[in-house]
């Protein structure tokens, strides 16, 4: 049992979450399916760090800063530092104790904070996330402040590809893997072992999911999705990009995907001199109606240089509806047009876009920190909550050895897929006449 002063909140790690504590190795890393209880194990020890050790200067850390505040920071502020009256500096973006020690709260998408100064212990949530090892060996070289006995970079994560580059670490010996299980966290399990109320509801949404979600969220495996449609084509660290300016003379199109109690997507896409597509803003929402959505896109999308075309799903009431909306939203009328939508060569589209061109560059891309709301629903559910979620558990039914010609993907959690199609495949494939009023 845990107790920090000055008040008496308590923590009860067991397994994994005990053992981190116990762990002095320069990286350690908390691997296991979701509600474990790793995030909260991770932001304990940095809080006790710095309690015991004055003048300690932490870190935690994402790869995007802005995913802190509804993650790391929620947790931190709510389990750990409830009562104590410690609040986020939000100049400094960081936390100081009464006995000078400091949490540094940042993101690897703003990289200068992080890099200009010196820690003793740095946390990342959800390291899979990191694009390449490089990131993570820039966080352990600022780990040199040497206000406690041992420096150390500990972490999270779900897991990943087994081929993914911190898995193959682990298996290198350079950072230590601890293994988080469900029993572990007090909340799902009681002291006897026994499964609580709450972990009954939770599990069982664990046990819902399907296919390589599944293998990782619920039995916490290091698993590949076989038969991933994208498989090859698909790279975190070329595909999907940090955010930045889209230039008012890049054209925009608009793709959609309808849907209710399946997610709604709207995708905005940019296209560069080179003819290169950009999605840069994105939105991925359950349970609500054409005009609802129709609202949230005129809100999201400002005064932005309006779409050259707007690709649509071929449900035609909705279509209408959306077109209705639209215009007497901007003012103006507004069409839509259906998408090209051929499902084999559409992918066969993307993937030639996914891979690098002939200039060693791909033409399709990604862009993080797109989406203009979170689906909480979505995320209790462990489902995806943006298109770039949905690509590794995007497959075909059968094997790459007994696979028909022309066979489709599996028509799950393909939403955000299938309006990037719509888009790739309408332009690429299908050129037709602008439907949209300008």
């Amino acid at each position: 049992m845990i107790t920090a002063a000055p008040r008496r909140i308590q923590y009860h790690p067991r397994g994994s979450a005990a053992e981190v504590f116990r762990r002095r190795e320069p990286e350690v890393l908390l691997s296991g399916p979701a509600g474990t209880g790793k995030s909260l194990a991770c932001l304990w020890k940095l809080h006790l760090c710095a309690l015991r050790y004055p003048g300690m200067r932490g870190l935690m850390l994402r790869r995007v800063r802005a995913d802190m505040h509804q993650s790391a920071q929620e947790t931190y502020e709510r389990k750990v530092l409830a009562g104590v009256g410690f609040q986020l500096r939000s100049q400094e973006q960081e936390y100081r104790y009464p006995n000078s020690s400091v949490i540094v709260v940042a993101g690897l998408d703003r990289p200068g904070k992080v890099m200009s100064a010196e820690y003793d212990v740095a946390y990342v949530q959800e390291a899979t996330d990191l694009d390449n090892e490089d990131a993570w060996e820039q966080v352990t070289s600022r780990l040199r402040s040497w206000k406690m006995p041992y420096q150390q970079l500990i972490a999270d994560c779900n897991p990943s590809s087994p081929q993914h580059w911190l898995k193959k670490r682990c298996d290198a010996g350079q950072t230590v893997m601890l293994e988080s299980r469900h029993e572990d966290n007090p909340m799902l399990f009681d002291d006897a072992g026994q499964i609580t109320p709450e972990g009954v509801a939770y599990i069982a949404k664990l046990d819902a999911l399907t296919g390589v979600r599944y293998l990782r969220l619920r039995m916490g495996q290091w698993a590949a999705a076989e038969g991933m449609v994208y498989g090859d084509d698909w790279d975190r660290s070329r595909n999907l990009i940090d955010r930045f300016d889209i230039p008012r003379d890049w054209t925009r199109y608009w793709s959609i995907d309808f849907g209710f109690t399946n997610p709604f997507v709207w995708q905005a896409w940019a296209q560069d001199p080179d003819g290169r597509f950009y999605r840069y803003r994105e939105i991925y929402r359950t349970q609500r109606i054409v005009e609802d959505h129709a609202a949230d896109i005129r809100k999201a999308w400002g005064d932005e240089p309006f779409p050259q075309r707007i690709i649509c799903d071929h449900d035609a009431e909705d279509r209408a509806t959306l077109e209705r909306h639209l215009s007497r939203l901007f003012g103006r009328p507004v069409r839509t047009q259906a998408a090209h939508k051929a499902v084999s060569p559409g992918i066969d589209a993307v993937r030639a876009r996914m891979r690098p061109a002939s200039d060693g560059k791909a033409r399709l891309f990604l862009m993080r920190d797109s989406l203009v709301s979170r689906d909480v629903e979505l995320t209790d559910r462990k489902l995806p909550t943006c298109t770039e979620e949905e690509i590794d558990g995007y497959v075909y039914p059968t094997p790459k050895r007994d696979r028909p010609p022309d066979e489709a993907p599996v028509k799950e959690n393909d939403h955000g897929m299938d309006a990037s199609r719509y888009l790739v495949a309408t332009l690429d494939l299908k050129p037709s006449r602008q439907l949209v009023s300008m």
